[in-house]
């Protein structure tokens, strides 16, 4: 049965997100680490099934964050559903991103994404345990940007 999550529970996924959203534009893989679990599991636009932590960083973060800019997820509509007793839940949140053709110029790289949540006890942090992340149908599957952190 479905669950209105309690409104600290929710802002724990904002918070998630935008932690996620921060990473991503500082292109800082080590901060995004702790916001998923070593033994994850992912969907995403390079590979089917993703598994542990450091094969998703590998297989899909390296290959995306790095290429895109100004990446922000919609956080004022970020949905969720929490078990009973808190320790599990499900956010849901679309982005907005700019993503580059291969001649540089800019296109609208938008998208969405599912991710399972765990947590020891309530009030901690969550921690991702499946992340699903899909562009937006028409949206290029892949962007040539080339960027650091510091640019």
């Amino acid at each position: 049965m479905r669950r209105e999550p309690l409104p600290d529970d929710i802002e724990a996924m904002r918070r998630w997100f935008k932690s996620l959203e921060d990473c991503v534009n500082a292109v800082d893989f080590a901060a995004g680490r702790p916001l998923f679990a070593k033994d994850m599991i992912a969907f995403g636009t390079f590979s089917d099934f993703v598994a542990e932590r450091d094969a998703v960083e590998r297989e899909q973060w390296r290959n995306v964050w790095p290429t895109i800019r100004r990446f922000h997820w919609r956080l004022a509509d970020v949905k969720g559903i929490v078990s009973a007793d808190r320790l599990s839940g499900t956010g849901m949140a679309v982005w907005d991103s700019d993503g580059f053709h291969p001649d540089g110029t800019r296109f609208d790289r938008r998208g969405r994404a599912t991710v399972a949540f765990a947590r020891h006890q309530i009030g901690a942090p969550w921690v991702a345990v499946h992340t699903h992340m899909s562009l937006f149908r028409g949206t290029p599957a892949v962007s040539h940007g080339r960027f650091s952190g510091a640019d």
